[in-house]
């Protein structure tokens, strides 16, 4: 499969001719416009490579969907905890090339910290890999973090090796109101960032996002718990003691993830989690007078 990949770049090279890395083309809008007149596409190049399920580690080749993926660690009662925006048909050599991730980022990191190992075919159609296959690998040069958001301009991703974490054997989603004043709503996040939780995703909603997705039309603190039992009882009843919480769906996070369609303009924000509510604000008054706007923050990245 690599070598029909070589192939492929090493006669684009030869031609001069521009090419264009794709996953199953779900995406082509997202980022700078490109120029390139061919495209490879990695949709067939997928698959399972190595799985040590005692490990907690796989390795795929770069055109397994996320959700072939979630199939295959489900069955060992494992997870490779990514949520990011779009839908689970996405690939995971398009999301770690995009660097996408999604709330759960809250929980677990980003795309660069599920990583562990990179394959790559060079634009010289040279198989270059960094990082390695578990999960204590001493390495030189951090290929892997430069891969990760880099968007196929520097590379094709043919392999990924992936951490992966057992399934929590409860998850809860809750929600709570958020104030709108910035002051109020500064002392509220900080509650939160302060609270004896360790949340999973830890979600500011707008009441236009709130809407879209079937909630009462307000501003909402969506969070996500996991853990045994007890775990997730001592965590729910901290969230209580700083303002009433309402148990919804788990079902809820993936209208999250869908809800910016594919004509969507899309502006990502990064800043402090303590000055959040200010930016919040900010932002909120810049999308007040568009259509349908909407907004989300993770409060504690």
């Amino acid at each position: 499969m690599t070598a029909a990949i070589q192939e492929r770049v090493r006669e684009a090279n030869a031609s001069q001719t521009p090419l264009r890395i794709a996953g199953r083309s779900s995406w082509l809008r997202a980022g700078r416009p490109v120029a390139a007149t061919e495209t490879l596409a990695m949709a067939d190049h997928a698959g399972v490579v190595d799985y040590v399920p005692g490990d907690l580690t796989i390795t795929v080749r770069g055109g397994t969907t996320l959700a072939e993926l979630a199939r295959i660690t489900r069955e060992h009662a494992q997870w490779f905890p990514i949520d990011s925006y779009g839908s689970d048909d996405g690939t995971i050599g398009a999301t770690v090339a995009t660097g996408s991730s999604g709330p759960l980022a809250q929980g677990f990191g980003t795309i660069r910290d599920l990583v562990l190992g990179v394959e790559i075919v060079t634009g010289e159609a040279k198989i270059v890999r960094g990082g390695g296959r578990v999960v204590k690998n001493v390495a030189g040069f951090d290929l892997v973090r430069l891969m990760t958001g880099a968007w196929g301009t520097l590379g094709v991703i043919t392999e990924l090796s992936l951490r992966l974490y057992s399934l929590p054997a409860r998850r809860v989603t809750m929600a709570m109101d958020a104030p709108t004043d910035t002051r109020r709503l500064a002392d509220r996040l900080a509650a939160l960032r302060a609270a004896p939780i360790i949340p999973l995703a830890l979600e500011l909603v707008s009441d236009g996002l709130a809407r879209r997705i079937g909630l009462p039309p307000r501003l909402m603190i969506l969070i996500e718990l996991g853990g045994n039992a007890a775990a997730v009882t001592a965590q729910r009843d901290a969230l209580g003691k700083i303002a009433d919480v309402t148990e919804l769906s788990g079902d809820i996070w993936a209208p999250i993830r869908a809800a910016e369609g594919s004509e969507a303009t899309v502006l990502r924000i990064s800043g402090l989690p303590t000055a959040l509510a200010e930016l919040w604000e900010r932002a909120r008054q810049l999308i007040a007078t568009a259509e349908d706007g909407m907004m989300s923050a993770s409060i504690g990245l």
